[in-house]
């Protein structure tokens, strides 16, 4: 026994040292990522905290106000066009008990005059433009914008109709693949392997293991941004329909285990990029700057610039 550990302590205690070391400087093993865009104010459908979620109006209105990216959610009608909206099902954002699905292009309902904001429980936006909006025009729109488009079903025509368009405004490179499914991601992949990627569930999963069990600085990584929920704002301004995450101990460990600083600064170190949302006040917003956000996503692209812009300032 004392002949194992003997040997077995000083490979722990190398190990140890090594992948601390490493996880500090990644360079030595890794080349840094070159995206072509790296952006610090990042709009959550478009800044739905000020205009209706998903709306031209709303992309338009983000821009103005500085932002670097525009995220959203896309879905296909029946008759094969790409619209950009949160939810396949239309009840919550139209009072209609519809899929987008099911509808054609010109039958598709026009958004409440007045809606709840997700993140902000309590608040509510109303906008003069209630229209589903086609990813296409946004492309036309804003050709310059980095867009993280999260695909929420597995959909091979979908996925294929958006890669299409990608191409065709030759935006591969500012144009974000991003899904919590692995299949999903992977089929995205396939169909365009040209544009970055975000971490899927299951990966970010992974990327915790790897972490914690120092493995990490030695694991070659292919995505290219880490998106994540803040904790802190859930049962607060977030109230979630899984009453696993009302629980305050489940909360708690979550954010114990993923706000890692040092996790945070390796991954941008590697030019990985680091956004954790919705962060829609100001204490938010300074907490996911300090445990080593790159960027913030928010519903209020105003109150991000502003807070940016004074924070720039001291």
């Amino acid at each position: 026994m004392s002949s194992f550990l003997y040997f077995i302590l000083p490979v722990l205690g190398g190990y140890t040292l090594t992948s601390v070391y490493l996880l500090k400087n990644p360079y030595l093993l890794h080349k840094r990522k070159r995206t072509a865009f790296w952006c610090t104010h990042i709009s959550h459908r478009g800044g739905c905290g000020e205009r209706i979620e998903s709306t031209m109006e709303a992309f338009t209105h983000a821009v103005q106000q500085g932002t670097e990216m525009l995220e959203l959610d896309c879905h296909l009608t029946h008759d094969g066009h790409v619209v950009v909206s949160h939810d396949e099902n239309l009840k919550r954002q139209t009072a209609h008990d519809v899929t987008i699905s099911s509808l054609n292009l010109q039958d598709l309902p026009l958004y409440k005059e007045q809606m709840e904001v997700t993140f902000y429980a309590g608040r509510y936006i109303t906008g003069t433009d209630r229209k589903f909006l086609l990813l296409e025009d946004l492309f036309r729109k804003f050709p310059e914008i980095p867009i993280s488009i999260e695909i929420k079903e597995y959909n091979r025509q979908l996925i294929e109709k958006v890669s299409d368009l990608v191409r065709r405004y030759n935006r591969e490179a500012i144009t974000v693949w991003a899904s919590v499914n692995t299949q999903i991601m992977e089929e995205c992949r396939k169909t365009n392997g040209s544009m970055p990627y975000s971490f899927t569930m299951r990966r970010g999963v992974l990327l915790l293991l790897l972490f914690y069990s120092g493995l990490l600085p030695f694991v070659p990584l292919g995505e290219s941004l880490l998106q994540f929920y803040m904790p802190r704002i859930i049962n607060r301004l977030y109230i979630p329909e899984e009453r696993i995450l009302r629980n305050r101990l489940i909360l708690f460990l979550l954010e114990k285990v993923t706000m890692r600083k040092s996790l945070f600064k390796h991954l941008a170190a590697r030019g990985i990029q680091v956004h954790l949302f919705v962060c829609n006040e100001d204490e938010d917003i300074k907490a996911a700057f300090e445990i080593g956000a790159t960027g913030v996503m928010s519903d209020y692209p105003t109150l991000l610039s502003n807070y940016l812009l004074n924070r720039n300032q001291e």
